[in-house]
C-alpha cells in the first residue's frame, strides 16, 4: 500500500514523502496514529495545500522535545522489583513500569514514547531510549533494584554480584569473628581453671616421711 507521511517515521521516511508497505502495518500503525495517509490523489493534493502549516506545527513541536529531551537524557528512574539472589526478576519491568517511574520523576512520559528491545528482566542499571518525538529522543537510566538502599548501591557502580560478593565475605568475616571469640572464651576458661588447680597444688598439706627412733 501506498501512503503518504505526515511526519518523520524511522526507517520509512521524512515528512511528504511517498512510501510502500505492508498493508497490515499501514492499517494497524500509520493510518490510525496519524503518522500517514493513503496515497490517493485528493490526499496527496490535500497535504501539499497544508504541508506549510504542518512542518510549522512539527519544527515547534519538536523544539518543545528537543527542551524536554534536554532535561530528561541522562536521568535514573529507580524501580523495585523483588528477585531472587541471583539478580532475576520474579516477573519483568516493561515500557509501562518506565514511563510510571519517568512520571513519579517528574517527567510526562508515554508507555508509547519508551523503546525497550526485550522486557527488563534482571536487577541492575538498563539504559533506555525515550522518543519525544519523531526527531527527538535521549536516553534514560533504569535503576532495578529490590530496595532504596540496593539502587543507591548500584547507582554508585556496584553490580548485583558485587552486592552479593561483600555480603558473602561481610557473613564469613562474622562467622570467623565468632569463632574467635569462643576460641578466646575457652582458652580464657581453661587458664583460669589451671591457675586455680596450681593455687590447690600449692595450699595442699606436704607429707613428711617419720623419723624412725628405733637403733638399727
Amino acid at each position: 500500500m501506498d501512503v503518504i507521511l505526515l511526519e518523520r517515521v524511522a526507517k520509512l521516511g521524512q515528512m511528504g514523502d511517498v512510501v510502500s508497505v505492508k498493508q497490515g502495518y499501514a492499517r494497524n500503525f500509520l493510518l490510525p496514529q496519524g503518522k500517514a495517509l493513503r496515497a490517493t490523489e485528493a490526499n496527496v493534493k490535500h497535504f501539499e495545500t497544508q504541508k506549510a502549516q504542518l512542518e510549522a506545527q512539527n519544527l515547534e513541536a519538536r523544539g518543545e522535545a528537543e527542551a524536554v529531551a534536554a532535561k530528561l537524557d541522562g536521568q535514573q528512574f529507580i524501580v523495585i522489583r523483588s528477585a531472587s539472589d541471583t539478580g532475576s526478576l520474579y516477573g519483568s519491568v516493561s515500557n509501562r513500569d518506565v514511563a510510571e517511574a519517568a512520571t513519579e520523576g517528574g517527567f510526562t512520559v508515554g508507555r508509547k514514547q519508551i523503546v525497550l528491545d526485550r522486557p527488563i528482566k534482571e536487577l541492575g542499571l538498563h539504559d533506555v531510549t525515550v522518543v519525544l518525538h519523531p526527531e527527538v529522543s535521549c536516553k534514560v537510566a533504569v535503576n532495578v533494584a529490590r530496595s532504596a538502599e540496593e539502587a543507591e548501591l548500584q547507582a554508585s557502580g556496584k553490580s548485583i554480584q558485587q552486592l552479593a560478593a561483600e555480603a558473602e565475605a561481610e557473613a564469613e568475616f562474622e562467622i570467623a569473628e565468632l569463632f574467635d571469640d569462643m576460641g578466646a572464651a575457652a582458652a580464657e576458661e581453661f587458664g583460669d581453671e589451671s591457675e586455680a588447680q596450681s593455687d590447690a597444688d600449692a595450699d595442699a598439706p606436704v607429707d613428711v616421711p617419720e623419723e624412725n627412733d628405733e637403733e638399727a
